[in-house]
């Protein structure tokens, strides 16, 4: 982690050159992580890497190498990740240690991907939940961390009961009050589905009602297809709905598989293309690498016969190329 001096010089001048109107600004959020640290974590264990590193001879293997497994990419936490303080805090402190600025995705709430069942799982009960993502904030600590929240938690609202929504709700907005107080220096964005599923005002009631005004903001087109473009503008929509409940928010975008589009397809589909990799601004705050380009949506598709988040090298290779 870099020096914080340079941030907080930045800060005061910001705040001697707008004078007084820092007091119409909204609640206080951390430090800008990425001013903390010299670019984006690459994961030196994601997939991708991991294939590669076992396929030297592979003719596909220097390509998805280059392309996909030394790009900056999002490290995903769930209930595989054993002790998970232990796990995001050794995850962090690599990422801190060459001045990296980690992603980090929590993918844990009950009933996780209850519509499509493809990702089904997560914690057995909204206590077990409460207490795993204090320990996932715990393990960031004060290290400059970004994170997004629960995919698909909001998305999946229609396969829900009110009372499970209401119950989502209180586990997402107590998600967002553990990284405030746990993990000061991470920037949190709680997932906000994509511009092909949820009409921008209902995300922006849900989002209001799951808590994003505590959060840094919300992440769009987290596993799937849509381009820049198309999540910038559903994201100043849903800001334009978000609005009427007195503020906006930033906003990040997956582009890790987004290079040429959806075709209307999210599990699996074929002749998609690797995006822009991680970096600040887009026409987003951030757009980030969430999903690794080849890593399984589940048995569909391109992707017939495996299981979610399994690596599958020729869909990665033709991911580069785009056919």
């Amino acid at each position: 982690m870099r020096k914080p001096v340079r941030a907080a010089s930045a800060l005061l001048a910001g705040v001697l050159a707008t004078g007084l109107a820092v007091i119409n600004a909204g609640p206080a959020h951390a430090a800008d992580p990425t001013t903390m640290t010299s670019g984006f974590y690459a994961d030196p264990d994601n997939s991708a890497l991991r294939w590669t590193n076992a396929n030297p001879g592979d003719g596909r293997a220097a390509a998805i190498r280059t392309s996909i497994a030394n790009t900056p990419a999002a490290r995903w936490f769930g209930n595989w990740s054993g002790d998970i303080a232990a796990a995001t805090g050794a995850y962090v402190g690599r990422a801190d240690a060459y001045d990296k600025l980690p992603i980090l995705v929590a993918y844990n709430i009950p009933n996780r991907d209850i519509c499509a069942g493809h990702s089904g799982g997560g914690a057995g009960s909204r206590a077990a939940y409460d207490a795993w993502i204090a320990a996932f904030a715990s393990g960031i600590g004060s290290r400059p961390a970004v994170v997004v929240l629960e995919p698909d938690a909001l998305g999946h609202e229609s396969c829900m009961t009110a009372g499970q929504i209401a119950e989502r709700n209180a586990m997402l907005k107590n998600a967002i009050a553990q990284f405030k107080a746990k993990a000061p220096n991470a920037w949190v964005y709680l997932d906000a589905g994509n511009p092909g599923w949820i009409d921008a005002s209902t995300m922006a009631r849900q989002l209001a009602a799951a808590g994003v005004s505590g959060a840094r903001g919300f992440a769009l087109n987290v596993s799937n297809y849509f381009t820049a473009d198309q999540n910038t503008s559903y994201g100043n929509a849903v800001n334009s709905a978000l609005s009427s409940y007195g503020y906006t928010k930033p906003f990040v975008v997956d582009t890790s598989r987004n290079g040429s589009g959806s075709n209307g397809q999210w599990c699996n589909p074929a002749g998609r293309r690797i995006g822009t990799p991680s970096q600040r601004g887009g026409g987003a705050e951030m757009l980030l690498w969430i999903k690794i380009p080849g890593e399984s949506d589940g048995n569909c598709g391109v992707g017939s016969g495996s299981s979610a988040g399994q690596f599958l090298p020729e869909v990665a290779y033709k991911m580069i190329y785009g056919y």
